[in-house]
């Protein structure tokens, strides 16, 4: 049986009368979110689904879906609601999903088999059930798996990595446990119910803590699509829900960090900041703290269950991504790379059972003290023509310091020197970059110094299509539509612009 189920009991049973839930237009109390969602359960019993696909905004009827199922041993496949139309046919396909919770049934529809039999049902509050057949092309679900959660990839076809229970729900109770979550607690959710840091972090956690869990509409929160985000809406929903906690991605961070310096209010009860998704700039965290905001940075990755390692309250370190979560133990491989053992995902769809320790692809190292250090992506590495392995994450970090640079991307495979496309920070004259960089070059050995750097026509945003929906830099986007600047660099053999 389900930890967080139990919880839910043990919760009803002793405060039955305690807000679990609040979307900002109704609340359910411990008592009510667990009659409602065995309800629901009973009736997915009756449907028994192959795999069931949720399409949904932020709200009460995203989490009866997920608890429902879970009670129901039916297993889910979220469908972020920022996904495009063929991500959409992808994970319905791939994951086999013949039923369908959404408050989108037009979209949904669109995706489905032309002449497939469709029937639409009432589900629970806007949410629609779709009976759709299973497609023929999808892969055989391993039978301990519970969640399928679609990596947020740079192609139509994301990997679905197949989570059993028992590996979410230790994450969740490790989150609880190093976060010190308690009933007191009122975690505010600001990011897709359907990304898995959300899902484990903002709903399970909370859910084994007895906290109170908000879930307002995303378009509440200020967040359009993956990553349009009116500030206001953010930082003024944190202030008035009273929340205790929030996970945010650095983009999120950086505008709150921003709004406030600006004069805007910052709210006043937040005591557990977590940030991930992409790595963080050391000015960020820098200015974050200087603004008191309880931020604590981590790292995790979908197939590890989402969180890997986080910064504690009493217990960080500048740089890090904290120690290691209770059941999780960290290996570095002699090339560097970062293995996970003690929680690991079942697999990928239609691949071989994954195998531990799990290697991450990320390149780090541990301190003597435990804290994980993540400098870079493997695949991200590479050779200059002098031999040196450069992890170019490294030295953005480093520029990433400097407050006159706002983004970096670092190239120079198969190159003599390093060069950087840069944006600089708002109103700073270019010579002010060419200082940045000169100070980061003194610290920096001789094969990993900037040659050359580009300045960036715009910023990096995902609307471009520079970054990722969490953040991550699209590094071939980038290199692509600069390649022109960065070939003239290097032939020349000069400092760009110098």
């Amino acid at each position: 049986m389900s930890n967080i189920v139990n919880a839910l009991r043990r919760h009803a049973e002793a405060t039955p009368d305690r807000i679990a839930i609040d979307d900002g237009h109704e609340q359910l109390t411990f008592s009510q979110l667990l009659e409602t969602a065995e309800q629901l359960a009973s009736r997915l019993r009756r449907v028994s689904p192959r795999a069931m696909g949720l399409l949904a905004d932020n709200g009460i009827g995203w989490v009866l879906a997920d608890l429902a199922a879970m009670i129901a041993s039916v297993p889910l496949v979220p469908l972020p609601p920022f996904a495009s139309r063929a991500q959409l046919e992808h994970a319905i396909h791939s994951a086999g999903i013949d039923y369908i919770v959404t408050d989108q049934h037009a979209r949904v529809c669109e995706v489905l088999p032309v002449g497939a039999h469709v029937a639409l049902a009432s589900f629970t509050r806007k949410l629609l059930g779709i009976h759709c057949p299973a497609p023929p092309s999808a892969f055989e679900l391993p039978a301990d798996c519970c969640k399928v959660t679609f990596t947020s990839g740079t192609t139509a076809d994301p990997k679905g990595v197949c989570l059993s229970l028992a590996t979410l729900e230790r994450t969740a109770d490790a989150l609880r446990e190093v976060s010190a979550g308690s009933e007191r607690d009122r975690h505010l959710c600001v990011m897709p119910l359907a990304t898995l840091l959300e899902n484990v972090g903002g709903v399970y956690a909370p859910l084994l803590a007895g906290a109170t869990i908000l879930v307002p509409s995303l378009s509440t929160i200020g967040l359009t699509g993956s990553s349009s985000l009116d500030v206001r809406r953010l930082v003024g929903s944190l202030r008035e829900s009273h929340a205790t906690s929030a996970i945010l991605v650095p983009q999120m961070l950086a505008a709150l960090v921003a709004a406030v310096q600006a004069g805007i209010p910052a709210p006043r009860y937040l005591r557990f900041l977590a940030v991930g998704g992409a790595a963080v700039p050391p000015g960020l965290l820098e200015d974050a703290f200087a603004l008191g905001f309880p931020v604590h940075e981590g790292y995790g990755l979908s197939e590890c269950g989402s969180v890997v390692s986080v910064n504690r309250p009493g217990e960080r370190r500048s740089g890090s991504v904290g120690k290691p979560l209770p059941h999780v133990r960290i290996e570095i491989a002699s090339d560097g790379e970062i293995h996970v053992a003690g929680s690991t995902c079942i697999g990928y769809l239609g691949g071989a059972r994954a195998s531990e320790p799990f290697a991450t692809g990320d390149i780090g190292h541990l301190d003597e003290d435990g804290f994980l250090y993540v400098t870079g992506r493997k695949k991200n590495m590479f050779i200059t023509s002098f031999g040196r392995n450069v992890a170019p994450e490294w030295i953005e970090q480093e520029l990433l310091a400097q407050s006159a640079i706002a983004q970096a991307a670092v190239f120079g495979e198969a190159r003599a020197f390093v060069t950087a496309v840069l944006v600089a920070s708002p109103n700073t004259p270019r010579q002010a970059v060419f200082a940045a960089v000169n100070d980061v070059n003194r610290r920096l050995p001789d094969y990993a110094r900037i040659g050359a750097w580009v300045p960036a026509t715009e910023a990096f945003t995902a609307q471009n299509g520079k970054l990722t929906a969490n953040g991550r830099l699209r590094r071939d986007a980038i290199l692509r539509d600069y390649a022109d600047q960065i070939d003239a660099v290097y032939a020349t053999k000069k400092v760009s612009n110098a």
